[in-house]
C-alpha cells in the first residue's frame, strides 16, 4: 500500500471516528450533570393544595388542537429515527361553579409544519377562554401560549391569566407567539419562590430550565384523583421512566433550554414516578398518554 493512499485512509477514519463522536453526543447521549439538585416536595404540594378552601376540580377535559411530527431521538435522545406524533393540546379543569384552564395550545397562524390542525377544537378552546376564571400556562413556548397571545378578546381574558414574572420576562421564547405591542402593559404578573397554590386543589411548581418560565401544575381532583401536567420539562412519559433528554441538536440549535436543569428535573420526576405510581403525569406531547387517559376517564374528550 503505497504513503499517500495510507494517510487517505488514515484521514477517513479519523474523520469517521470525529463524525461518530459527534453523532453520538449530539443524537444520542443523555448524561446527567455530575452536580446540581431539584427536589419536589410532594408533602407540601398536598398541604398547599388544601389550603385553599372551596370544591376541587370534578373533570378534565382536553382539546387535542394540533400535531407535529419529530424523528423519535427529537423527543428521547437516542430513541432512533422513526416517526413520532406529537400533539399539541389545551386542558380544561372543570369545577362545580366555574373554569380553568392550562396551556392554550398554539393558533391559525402558526400552523406551518403541523401534520393537522383541528379547527372546531381550537374555537371550543377560545370560547372557553372566554368563560375561564383562571388560564395558567406552563411555558412561554408558542404551542403552549399560541392561544392566549392571539385570543381575540385578550384584554379581558388577562384578568383572569396569571403569568409569571419569568413567563412575561422573556418574550423571546414565545418568537410568533409574541404578545401584540402594549397588551401587557401595567400587567401584574405572578411571583413565587418554588410552590404557589393557585385554587381549591391546584398547585404551581417551578420548573426552570426547559424555558426561564416553565412550571408544572398539580391537580387534586374531588375524588382524590392526582395529576402532574409537567408541560415541557417531558415531551413523553418516556423522558421520566428513562432519565433521558431530548437529543441536543434540539437543546442546544432548537429550543436553547438549559439541559443540566431539565435532566435533574427528569431525575426527580422519575423518582416521584416509581414512588407514587398512582399519581398521573402528563407530559407535554405524549400521545400515548393522551389515548390512554382518554380511554381510562381520566380525561373527556373536548371542552364544555
Amino acid at each position: 500500500m503505497g504513503k499517500w493512499v495510507r494517510r487517505i485512509l488514515v484521514a477517513l477514519g479519523v474523520l469517521a471516528a470525529i463524525g461518530g463522536a459527534a453523532y453520538y453526543w449530539f443524537v444520542v447521549d443523555s448524561s446527567a450533570p455530575s452536580n446540581g439538585h431539584y427536589a419536589i416536595d410532594m408533602t407540601e404540594v398536598r398541604r398547599l393544595a388544601a389550603s385553599i378552601p372551596g370544591d376541587k376540580v370534578k373533570e378534565v377535559r382536553v382539546e387535542h388542537v394540533a400535531s407535529f411530527s419529530f424523528p423519535a431521538t427529537a423527543a428521547v435522545a437516542g430513541d432512533g429515527w422513526a416517526s413520532l406524533d406529537v400533539p399539541v393540546q389545551s386542558y380544561e379543569l372543570v369545577f362545580p361553579d366555574r373554569i380553568a384552564i392550562i396551556d392554550t395550545a398554539l393558533n391559525t397562524t402558526m400552523t406551518d409544519g403541523l401534520v393537522s390542525f383541528d379547527g372546531a377544537a381550537y374555537v371550543r378552546m377560545q370560547a372557553a377562554m372566554d368563560k375561564a376564571s383562571l388560564i395558567v400556562i406552563t411555558h412561554e413556548h408558542l404551542d403552549h401560549i399560541g392561544g392566549l397571545s392571539a385570543h381575540p378578546h385578550l384584554a379581558q381574558i388577562l384578568k383572569a391569566t396569571r403569568l409569571t414574572k419569568e413567563q412575561v420576562d422573556n418574550p423571546e421564547y414565545m418568537t410568533t407567539a409574541k404578545f401584540p405591542d402594549g397588551a401587557l402593559k401595567g400587567y401584574r404578573p405572578l411571583v413565587y419562590d418554588h410552590y404557589t397554590a393557585i385554587a381549591p386543589g391546584v398547585v404551581l411548581i417551578k420548573a426552570p430550565g426547559h424555558t426561564p418560565g416553565s412550571q408544572m401544575v398539580y391537580v387534586e381532583r374531588a375524588d382524590g384523583t392526582e395529576y402532574l401536567f409537567l408541560g415541557d420539562v417531558a415531551w413523553t412519559l418516556r423522558n421520566v421512566e428513562t432519565v433521558r433528554e431530548r437529543a441536543r441538536l434540539i437543546t442546544q440549535f432548537m429550543i436553547r433550554e438549559d439541559r443540566d436543569a431539565v435532566m435533574l428535573e427528569l431525575a426527580e420526576l422519575h423518582r416521584i414516578h416509581e414512588a407514587e405510581p398512582h399519581l398521573h403525569m402528563i407530559p407535554g406531547h405524549d400521545a400515548r398518554v393522551l389515548a390512554a387517559s382518554l380511554k381510562s376517564g381520566l380525561m373527556v374528550a373536548g371542552f364544555k
